[in-house]
């Protein structure tokens, strides 16, 4: 075996591990955005989705050239904690305590949120993306040089696995938020559900800002151990699974559970 052909198969081992790691970010990454733009008329859903996620594509690309400044930037996981658990938590509020006839000016109002929209899936992908692209760059740099033209500080070959396994990961993200919002509109009792597991993302980015070394509340190696991905994913399934079990198919509803679901 020649040094070209064992340095394309740990290039490409390193890839196929990062698209492993951002398509397991994206289940989650991918049920907040569905939430955001379920409210949308069909059509712009998807373009919402689109949008928002060349934003996020533009965002992952420049941030590679300033990877040094990254490690600091807590605040943006903090901002995105404190905007997942207020939407949760605005949602659970209202489901329970106010009226529906609140909710009639929500369909006035759809047209002229589609931008705000697309904002907020652009932040919500850069509130997560932060970790995803400092632990992608800390696998790529154990990777040898290739002797490509450096890029954004780092080997050229380096970059482009990580760009390669960034795009991927965005697809695969696309995707997988297009099915939730089609699961949603199908089942809309999940609707609840996906909130709280929204407010429990919210509290994974949480954990990880308190982690951050300049905070320092909670030890920085806790967000990346055995028994906090055990205790978020088994939250996050339960949840999942609750809510599936206890929401009804749209087909099974009667006219009265329609109508009344169409006024909420």
């Amino acid at each position: 075996m020649d040094v070209d052909t064992g340095l394309l198969l740990e290039y490409g081992w390193v890839l196929l591990v990062l698209i492993g790691l951002e398509g397991i970010l994206a289940a989650d990454n991918a049920l907040v955005m569905s939430i955001m733009v379920k409210h949308l008329p069909e059509e712009k859903r998807k373009k919402a989705l689109f949008y928002g996620l060349a934003g996020a594509f533009v965002f992952r690309f420049v941030s590679l050239f300033i990877i040094s400044y990254l490690a600091d930037v807590w605040y943006v996981q903090a901002l995105g904690a404190v905007y997942l658990l207020y939407i949760s938590i605005n949602h659970i509020v209202k489901q329970l305590f106010v009226k529906k006839k609140v909710h009639e000016q929500k369909a006035a109002n759809k047209e002229e949120n589609f931008w705000v929209t697309v904002l907020k899936v652009e932040l919500a992908d850069i509130a997560f993306a932060v970790d995803a692209i400092l632990a992608a760059v800390a696998l790529a740099l154990t990777l040898p040089a290739t002797g490509l033209p450096a890029i954004g500080g780092m080997d050229g070959g380096q970059f482009l696995v990580i760009l390669t396994g960034g795009i991927i990961g965005l697809i695969i993200m696309r995707f997988a938020a297009s099915k939730f919002v089609n699961l949603l509109v199908r089942k809309p009792g999940l609707e609840t559900a996906a909130f709280l597991i929204v407010g429990w993302v919210g509290i994974k980015l949480a954990i990880y800002t308190l982690a951050h070394p300049e905070i320092g509340i909670i030890d920085k190696s806790f967000p990346k151990s055995t028994g906090w991905k055990l205790i978020f994913w088994g939250v996050l399934i339960l949840i999942a699974v609750l809510g599936w079990f206890l929401s009804k198919d749209k087909s099974e509803m009667t006219d009265a559970e329609k109508k009344e679901l169409m006024h909420e």
